[in-house]
């Protein structure tokens, strides 16, 4: 468990705080809020202090009634003075929405209300998570700002692209999904070596495949399919901040790597097959996110095929290996294995249904592509999970990383059944 210190200053985004606040805390962490004054506008401190069940703070010279102490905490028998206490009580300082006018008060040192005089007082790692108008995002100002910031060893995570507060307005400002937010937040304790413990899968080895394999039709093209990778990213990094061992056998992806994940980069569906045979016995849950290849080209061919040689071709294929009936074949009592359907129609359900069953399945994961706004590249997901029961779960629509957050809250319960009565004997080291 952490101890989260959230700032939150006077934009329209500052409704999203709260759900970063309620996600923090289900997911174990002590939260602590203060407020600018035009926030209040926007969010009262009454829900703040629901949900967290600790005062809030806006003035520096106001009475914290906890003493600058979080919830875990016992209060000290005095009254220390308020931005220093919680600055030096918490082990990361989130300050989310950061307006333009906070961003520049945090690059020139202002001290002028409680959060910026926090921020000049806090050791310990500080995110911030701009949100505003594209024009004044973009402007040269707010740029070299945020550079300011970055160069002094805060993290700041760029805002997300799309419609924002004003009608009709549309470009960067957005703040990112809370899930997304307090991931990066749990990656900054850990990367400071204040780990909150325990987490849902401390000690736990996970396989996932992400991306879409290419099956070549000479050397210069290939068949392949439009997977990204993202959902499978969002999986390895949910684990690893839940206190996994994540390996990730990735099928051309070009997307960021997390320091805290391994990775092993393949093209093919041969070379994903023995990637995830040679490490699949040493995993507590395999993931199988990755698109992978129905069929490949039987003989591709050597060099690249002349346009005068392609009048008419036809390219002969064959099957690939079912990599995840496979690997379901050989796998322990005491391993999880979860696939996916990426499917369109009606039949969506049952045809996962039928996957999950004659695959020897722990659970399947169905989500629907001819939806655009969920399907290949897109930020968002929603799927339907289902189990060996054949009970089906569908978490809210959200960020392909509080989708994931959803999957694995699925097989750390699994795995936990599975192996309470062996207490993991016997698993290989």
């Amino acid at each position: 468990m952490a101890r989260i210190l959230l700032g939150v200053s006077g934009g329209i985004a500052a409704y999203k705080a709260l759900e970063f606040t309620r996600l923090a805390i289900k997911a174990g962490h002590s939260v602590r809020v203060v407020q600018t004054p035009d926030s209040v506008e926007f969010v009262g401190k009454a829900s703040f202090e629901g949900i967290t069940g600790a005062p809030v703070l806006i003035s520096q010279f106001e009475r914290d009634p906890a003493g600058g102490a979080f919830p875990d905490q016992q209060r000290p028998d005095h009254d220390p003075i308020g931005h220093l206490e919680l600055a030096a009580n918490c082990d990361v300082y989130v300050i989310a929405p950061a307006t333009a006018n906070t961003v520049a008060k945090l690059a020139t040192g202002f001290a002028d209300n409680m959060l910026t005089a926090l921020a000049l007082s806090c050791r310990k790692p500080i995110l911030v998570a701009p949100a505003m108008n594209n024009d004044m995002y973009v402007n040269p100002a707010t740029r070299a700002n945020v550079e300011t910031l970055r160069s002094r060893g805060i993290t700041v995570v760029e805002p997300g692209v799309g419609e924002l507060a004003s009608k009709g307005e549309f470009g960067v400002g957005r703040l990112p999904e809370p899930a997304d937010l307090l991931a990066e937040a749990e990656r900054l304790i850990a990367g400071d070596e204040a780990a909150f413990a325990p987490r849902s899968l401390d000690g736990l080895r996970i396989l996932i495949t992400a991306g879409g394999t290419r099956e070549p039709i000479d050397e210069v093209r290939f068949v392949g399919n439009r997977s990204s990778g993202k959902m499978g990213f969002a999986i390895a990094d949910e684990a690893a901040a839940r206190g996994a061992e994540v390996t990730v056998v990735a099928a051309n992806v070009a997307l960021a790597r997390n320091p805290a994940v391994s990775y092993i980069d393949v093209s093919t569906a041969a070379e994903l097959e023995t990637s995830v045979n040679e490490h699949f016995s040493g995993a507590d849950a395999l993931v199988m996110a990755a698109a992978v290849a129905d069929f490949r080209p039987v003989d591709p061919a050597a060099g690249k095929i002349k346009k005068a040689g392609r009048e008419g071709m036809t390219i002969e294929m064959q099957a690939t290996n079912d990599i995840l009936a496979g690997v379901a074949g050989s796998k322990r009592d005491d391993q999880v294995i979860v696939g996916f359907a990426a499917e369109s129609g009606t039949d969506l359900l049952a045809e996962a249904t039928r996957k999950l069953e004659s695959k020897g399945l722990d659970l399947i994961v169905a989500n629907d592509i001819s939806d655009p706004s969920i399907g290949f590249e897109s930020g968002d997901n929603e799927v339907t999970i289902i189990g060996s029961d054949l009970v089906a779960e569908r978490p809210p629509r959200g960020s392909k990383r509080a989708v994931a957050g959803a999957i694995l809250d699925r097989v750390a319960a699994l795995v936990a059944d599975l192996q309470a009565p062996t207490e993991r004997r016997g698993r290989p080291a």
